[in-house]
């Protein structure tokens, strides 16, 4: 069992993230992803530091077991299974409400089989209409999306669309950040599955919607139907 000691200023040590550090090589792949505020994929890190690709996967690994990096995949909603991208962990993750619930899913999904991430998404979407059930009622659906992520610490922002004809919101903090180390499927199939019950809950079909991990530097993106249910039109 790890435990941590207290530096002279009275300070706690992490050891693990210590740990993580006292290679020089990790020090280099942890200021390269810093550097990279969309994320970047192993093969990305490997080609410009010159290690070997499961060497590299390696280091990336242990940054992310420490809580120094997170890591999910990057899809732009295309189909198939796209490699891991990593970014670095936010300093101060923002406080977790429901910690206990997402940490209980995931442990129970981890024996479960089958597809991790679909499983998540159909438990958050009934968390998500819940969620929405105890919030402000809005006229815009993008609205109540953007209140009960507000409410569980995501810092949504509205922002206008790459492409297309939806509604795009960018997500500047995650409050599970520890978790998505974790299980990234899990915790990214979970955060979809919340946007998609919110939706239903505002009669909007929610099948299309796409959450993109580091799809905007320093955020994920939400991506939503279009056309979103023009205000003003209840259900």
């Amino acid at each position: 069992m790890e435990t941590q000691r207290t530096g002279p200023s009275g300070e706690t040590i992490d050891t693990p993230r210590h740990r993580a550090l006292g290679s020089s090589s990790r020090v280099t792949i942890l200021r390269l992803v810093r550097a990279a505020e969309g994320g970047v994929t192993a093969a990305e890190v490997a080609a410009r530091t010159g290690q070997h690709l499961s060497t590299t996967r390696a280091h990336l690994d242990r940054l992310t077991e420490a809580g120094l990096l997170v890591k999910a995949r990057a899809s732009g909603g295309q189909p198939g299974r796209p490699a891991w991208r990593y970014r670095a962990a936010a300093a101060d993750p923002a406080p977790a409400p429901y910690r206990a619930l997402a940490a209980a899913l995931l442990e129970h999904l981890s024996g479960s089989g089958g597809d991790v991430r679909e499983a998540a998404a159909e438990v958050g979407q009934g968390w998500g209409r819940h969620l929405a059930e105890a919030s402000p009622d809005h006229d815009d659906p993008v609205d109540s999306v953007i209140t009960v992520l507000d409410g569980l610490g995501f810092s949504p922002r509205r922002e206008p669309p790459d492409s297309g004809d939806g509604a795009q919101v960018n997500l500047y903090t995650c409050p599970f950040l520890e978790l998505v180390g974790q299980s990234p499927d899990a915790m990214c199939g979970l955060h979809l599955g919340v946007v998609r019950g919110i939706l239903d809950r505002d009669g909007v079909p929610g099948e299309s919607v796409v959450l993109e991990p580091f799809g905007a530097p320093a955020a994920c993106v939400v991506r939503l139907p279009a056309p979103v249910r023009p205000a003003g039109q209840r259900s």
